[in-house]
């Protein structure tokens, strides 16, 4: 007889990206030449006087137990970091630091939900979003936002979807996938809405240094006191400083969610990895420089890569103002055959591509919308000149009129 395993694990989605991310690196150790759309991770090295630092905590020995809630000179540099780019003001007592966003945002959800509150999520949404509230007890309540919106909920569609059960609204700006940024007027209404209705609001904030055309990112948190008190913003290392690898998350909040936060964090997993915290803390003081150099050329890749996809026949796509992805519009394939294979949905096309263009992308369905594709440019620019060239080649050859 075979032994259960627990009914949330069971209702537990596994990831499509890191699905699709993990055959594409089966096909490139087989010599396969493959051009990558996939998972979402800075291409560029860690900054040189980051990995110095670390090298220099490894040296000094600082490789010890540090506080579950962090080290307080990388909460300082948190809190100067926030109030000297987002204009919001906390104190060390107000941050923990995780190993990672995503398991900043489960803490989060462990210390405000219980079983059967509901959590209103956007759609498009991070394709963990759903199961980390459920893996908390949490139900996902999700809101189908319009292209014509550019992706983003409104007030309306927000107060359409608070019950009673509520506890919380999730939001990303700039998000992943469609690349949307909530402008001020935007997140104020939401937020006024979040506030007048008592719930929580989760605030996912990892892509704010990646922004183009000079769209400013707005922390919701800002706007008063009352807002950032019943705000959980979240944020951390990865997108920024290209350092997915190393997992370091942060979050700020009231003290009461902090505390909470910090004491769940203490009983799973101690604290994030010494040596991370001593870089991440060079890296939020020492010069931004590098920063904005990559920003700059994700901007250029965005360009191109739009331009192009809106060139090419049968796809479409609105131009991303943040993030490092570009959400394609892949309705005029549906239900269309592409090299033998009936296009039923986007893990349909996702898979024709990778096994007979060599090309990946990730499928829309991840994300709660079946007819886009997710394309990252977080990757070479020959890759994406050679990589669509191959794409828009194979949809002209192998589509059946």
């Amino acid at each position: 007889m075979q032994l259960k395993i627990s009914d949330k694990a069971d209702k537990i989605n596994p990831s499509l990206t890191l699905a699709i991310d993990s055959k594409l690196k089966q096909m490139i150790s087989e010599g396969i030449k493959v051009y990558g759309f996939g998972a979402g991770e800075p291409d560029f090295d860690t900054p040189e006087y980051i990995r110095k630092a670390a090298i220099e905590a490894i040296n000094t020995g600082f490789t010890r137990y540090t506080a579950a809630q962090g080290t307080l000179d990388l909460r300082k540099a948190i809190c100067s970091k926030l109030e000297r780019e987002n204009r919001i003001k906390y104190n060390p007592n107000e941050i923990v630091v995780s190993s990672g966003a995503k398991h900043s945002l489960s803490n989060a959800f462990a210390a405000i939900l219980n079983p059967g509150d509901e959590v209103v999520v956007p759609v498009p949404y991070w394709v963990s979003y759903t199961e980390i509230i459920k893996l908390n007890g949490g139900t996902p309540v999700l809101v189908n936002t319009k292209a014509e919106n550019g992706f983003k909920m409104t007030k309306e569609e927000l107060e359409g979807a608070i019950t009673d059960k509520t506890k919380a609204v999730l939001l990303n700006t700039p998000n992943n996938p469609t690349g949307s940024v909530y402008g001020r007027e935007d997140l104020r209404a939401l937020a006024e809405t979040a506030l007048k209705n008592n719930i929580y609001i989760v605030s996912d904030e990892i892509y704010e240094r990646l922004t183009y055309d000079n769209t400013e990112h707005i922390s919701i948190a800002s706007f008063s006191e009352d807002i950032r008190n019943i705000t959980i913003l979240i944020n951390g290392m990865s997108k920024a400083y290209a350092m997915t690898g190393w997992r370091l998350g942060y979050a700020a909040s009231n003290e009461r969610v902090i505390k909470a936060m910090s004491s769940i964090q203490s009983h799973a997993v101690s604290h994030p990895c010494s040596i991370t915290q001593y870089a991440s803390t060079a890296a939020l003081n020492g010069p931004q420089d590098e920063v904005k150099t990559m920003a700059l050329e994700f901007e250029k890749r965005r360009d191109y890569m739009y331009q192009k996809i809106n060139s090419i026949r049968y796809l479409n796509c609105q131009k991303p103002q943040g993030a490092f992805y570009v959400y394609v519009n892949i309705s005029e394939l549906m239900n269309r055959e592409l090299s033998g294979v009936k296009i039923n949905s986007s893990i349909d096309l996702a898979l024709v591509l990778l096994e007979k263009a060599n090309v990946a992308v990730i499928p829309g369905a991840a994300f709660g919308t079946d007819s886009y594709i997710r394309l990252s440019y977080a990757t070479s620019m020959d890759t994406i000149v050679k990589g669509l060239d191959i794409l828009e080649d194979f949809l002209d050859k192998n589509l059946k009129k």
